[in-house]
């Protein structure tokens, strides 16, 4: 009997206030599809770290015929040179550092150039004299780039040292930056979906003060009295959480998975499983939400 009549309560609360209901849904669908983002951008900057960070290499790129550099004031890398950085690299100091070293000629760096940009005009104007020689070398800890570019950099021979780790940070500085606008829009909407909430609340328990009222001279507890208004908010919640999964999930599976993973194959892409991670999540932030919303304005604006 009690379930039955809380169970009209809430219906005839969603029916009056049904407005208002809807704009509680859609903000909440808004507000949490930019929650949802940002989790999954931060999933998704994971899942490239985690892939590309054991692949990086340290590049020793070595002095060509016409450089600038000072250390290449003598012209091209010489024998002696290259023995002498050779031996650096296998130093003691950074061995243990160092998985493997791999040495790239000019004719092996001029056959991939022209491989990758075999379709540009300029690039039938190089030639093997214009490439440099280079030490590609996989580290242990891609942590440590710093510890073997202290000991080649400044090295007579040596052009540039170059850590191809750092190409890849500024991909994830504008992925974090996304992130954060995500979720600075996510706050914002989300306050948004408590005022609204808020609102909701407190006229579907104005438009009812008789009855609660009545039901407070009868006996009713306050909790009793209370609950279809906090189920209400967190049913309109609940339904705007739930279409912000389904968004995400569509997102994912069209735009990235189909269409991004069809493109571009080779990036470790979030998928519909990192979703479902990040939807009971979804769901528990707009329960909570709710929840507030409903204890604090049932506390000011009732007198239940």
């Amino acid at each position: 009997m009690r379930l039955q009549f809380i169970l009209s309560e809430i219906g005839q609360g969603l029916r009056r206030n049904l407005s208002m209901t809807v704009s509680v849904v859609l903000v909440t669908f808004v507000s949490l599809t930019f929650v949802g983002s940002a989790a999954l951008l931060q999933l998704q900057i994971g899942k490239m770290k985690d892939d590309w960070y054991d692949k990086v290499e340290v590049s020793v790129f070595l002095c060509p015929q016409n450089s600038s550099e000072p250390t290449c004031a003598g012209g091209e890398v010489s024998d002696e040179q290259r023995a002498d950085i050779r031996a650096a690299l296998d130093s003691p100091e950074i061995g243990p550092f160092v998985e493997h070293v791999y040495e790239e000629t000019k004719e092996q760096a001029f056959a991939s150039f022209q491989e990758q940009f075999a379709d540009q005009f300029w690039a039938s104007a190089a030639t093997v004299d214009d490439m440099n020689s280079s030490y590609r070398i996989k580290l242990t800890d891609p942590q440590k780039y710093e510890v073997v570019a202290d000991v080649v950099s400044g090295r007579p021979g040596v052009e540039e040292v170059q850590d191809q780790r750092r190409l890849f940070d500024k991909l994830f500085l504008v992925l974090n930056r996304a992130t954060l606008l995500a979720g600075g829009l996510a706050a914002v909407m989300l306050l948004a979906a408590v005022l609204l909430i808020t609102t909701t609340i407190r006229l579907s328990a104005l438009s009812r003060r008789r009855e609660t009222g009545i039901m407070k001279l009868v006996g009713a507890s306050t909790i009793f009295i209370q609950l279809p208004f906090m189920l209400e908010g967190a049913i309109a919640a609940t339904v705007g959480a739930l279409l912000a999964v389904g968004g995400l999930w569509l997102g994912v599976e069209y735009l990235v998975t189909d269409w991004l993973g069809a493109s571009v194959g080779w990036i470790p892409y979030v998928s519909t499983a990192d979703v479902l991670t990040v939807a009971p999540a979804l769901v528990a932030v707009a329960i909570l939400l709710a929840a507030i919303s409903s204890l604090v304005t049932l506390s000011r604006y009732t007198k239940v």
